[in-house]
């Protein structure tokens, strides 16, 4: 009785290990958390992207023998919720890698779980700059350029206007801050006699577009530096064009490029704004050619800037589960040090001194064709061009 009882015990539990067993060697599980209820505009689009390059690697075999597996959690635009939904995949999903994010303020608590926790985070989207440097630490990696990448892409040009009394309006959260500082600070070393008139820092997402286009227009600036996106961005658009605030002033502008923002703004697409963008219509190189059709071919619709962050995304971490050889949290921090990876904008590299990667951006002007907005007179800036040194970046992130 015994021996038959410990007989049937021990075929249960191989048969358990067995089944469990397999079910680890299935898949390598990626766990991504974002903001798909809160920012559709963007991350709709990047899900098609994540979603296109799993398909594509799964199709080439996978990566160390198994299936890439996207496991995806919403984080209602929330940082407690982030880190709940992180915990969550991590302890009962049994996910491998952790990524997404894509507000600041919710990529950064994400970093900090990654930390606390020494799991590895790929953040595709956040733009903060403390990610990886005031608060950068050994396990989170940064796919996109930041805000001080991009600020740094159109300071230059702002320069260039000779403009001396600027007002800035920019959304109350971490990114929003971030890029009006960097932009001053980076304006003023370029341009000493600079003067800075008018600020106006709304809630993300509750713009009062009339008192803020009035303050502006008070100010009496010559040029202004704008950082409100998506519905934000719409309302700032729509009453300044009414109030004639952008008549005869330049602006600079961060992300208006982006088809995700500059689409919904139809006819009242500005002309001549400065901006950081994704002219996915112009771009001829054989990378993104390849993408392009791949992703036009599958969704019946064209790329956004977010299909190839999410797409990108995807892209990194398989390279980095390769390099690495394992899922090995330790063994992908190690991998990613110095990782090139192939992107519809070209091959980027993750630098070790602060795990930034060097994707960069596209900088021109806007302009209203047929009713539509569209970038023109654009070029590319490597993001390897407009980050510090790694004697810099020492002074500004702590040690791992």
């Amino acid at each position: 009785m015994t021996s038959s009882r410990t007989t049937v015990v021990a075929a249960a539990l191989a048969l358990c290990w067995g089944v469990s067993a397999h079910a680890q060697s299935a898949a390598i599980k990626i766990g991504e958390i974002n903001s798909y209820k809160a920012q559709p505009a963007f991350l709709e689009p990047y899900k098609k992207g994540m979603t296109l390059a799993v398909d594509e690697v799964n199709a080439a075999g996978g990566v160390l023998g198994k299936k890439l597996q996207l496991v995806i959690r919403d984080d209602n635009g929330n940082p407690g919720d982030a880190v709940r939904a992180a915990e969550e995949l991590v302890s009962r999903e049994k996910v491998d890698v952790l990524a997404g994010a894509y507000l600041s303020h919710v990529g950064l608590a994400l970093a900090d779980f990654a930390k606390q926790r020494k799991f590895f985070f790929l953040a595709g989207e956040p733009l903060t700059d403390k990610i990886v440097w005031q608060n950068g630490n050994r396990y989170t990696y940064r796919l996109r350029p930041s805000t001080y990448m991009q600020v740094s892409m159109l300071v230059p040009e702002a320069a260039a206007l000779k403009k001396k009394r600027w007002a800035l309006v920019y959304p109350n959260y971490e990114y929003g801050q971030s890029a009006a500082a960097t932009f001053k600070q980076q304006l003023k070393a370029a341009q000493p006699d600079v003067e800075f008139v008018a600020e106006q820092a709304p809630p993300l997402g509750k713009v009062d577009a009339g008192s803020v286009v009035q303050a502006l227009a008070d100010a009496q600036p010559d040029a202004i530096f704008n950082v409100l996106f998506a519905a934000d961005l719409s309302r700032l658009v729509r009453e300044g064009n009414t109030r004639g605030l952008f008549k005869g002033r330049e602006v600079v502008s961060l992300l208006t490029g982006e088809p995700e923002y500059l689409d919904p703004l139809k006819n009242e697409a500005p002309n001549g704004w400065i901006v950081t963008g994704y002219p996915w219509y112009g771009i001829r190189t054989p990378e993104h050619k390849a993408f392009q059709t791949a992703y036009q071919r599958k969704f019946k619709e064209n790329p956004r800037l977010g299909s190839v962050v999410g797409y990108s995304t995807i892209r990194s971490l398989a390279e980095g589960l390769k390099k690495a050889g394992s899922t090995d949290a330790e063994a992908l921090v190690a991998a990613f040090q110095g990782l090139q990876v192939p992107t519809p904008f070209g091959t980027i590299t993750y630098r070790a001194e602060d795990h930034q990667s060097t994707m960069g951006g596209y900088v021109g002007r806007t302009r209203n064709q047929g009713g539509k907005g569209v970038m023109v007179d654009y070029r590319y800036v490597d993001g390897a061009a407009v980050l510090p040194s790694a004697e810099e970046v020492k002074k500004l992130r702590p040690a791992d």
